[in-house]
């Protein structure tokens, strides 16, 4: 039985900043008729960035989608200033943290939130860091502040919900994955 929706036809209803959306009309595999909803996103970066001291960078910032600050792992979009997300995850670093890696491994790429949003995210493993020698501009809308956390603070800071945040949780859950293997010092 295939799944598979048949297109109508699409609109795009609202262009922003971050993102645009989609009214799309579809035929179910049923021959049903619907409407689907979809956000249309750039692609984006994420970094578990994990210092000499062993302990991951989390950027706390102001979110209004859920108006509260939150706690996660540094991460952008990939824009027209990138030639590939490696280029994006290097620029996001140098952005917010001003540090640079000496090694940034690709861990996963993953669509964030398949219900609505075509928003596509490459997470990296950023080991090696130093400080920039030329740091980038950050973003004009961004204000962060940037805390350390070794694994057992972060595991207890995702089981007390202070951590909420499905790319943070998946990066944590990968360096635990790593010290459990030996692959990760620490």
């Amino acid at each position: 039985m295939s799944l598979e929706e048949k297109r109508l036809s699409s609109e795009t209803i609202f262009h922003g900043y971050v993102m645009d959306l989609e009214l799309a009309q579809v035929q179910l595999p049923s021959g049903q008729k619907t409407r689907r909803e979809i956000v249309r996103h750039a692609p984006a970066v994420a970094l578990l960035a994990i210092n000499d001291q062993n302990e991951m960078l989390l950027m706390r910032q102001w979110r209004a989608a859920v108006n509260k600050a939150t706690l996660e792992i540094p991460a952008g979009k990939v824009d027209s200033r990138d030639d590939s997300a490696l280029h994006a995850a290097i620029r996001e670093l140098n952005e917010e943290t001003r540090l640079a890696a000496d090694k940034i491994t690709e861990v996963s790429s993953f669509y964030t939130s398949v219900g609505f949003c075509d928003e596509h995210m490459t997470l990296y493993l950023a080991t090696g860091l130093s400080p920039v020698e030329n740091e980038l501009p950050q973003d004009e809308d961004e204000n962060l502040q940037m805390i350390h956390v070794s694994l057992n603070q972060a595991n207890q800071m995702i089981a007390t919900g202070e951590i909420n945040d499905a790319k943070t949780i998946m990066a944590i859950y990968y360096w635990q994955g790593l010290k459990l293997r030996g692959e990760l010092n620490g």
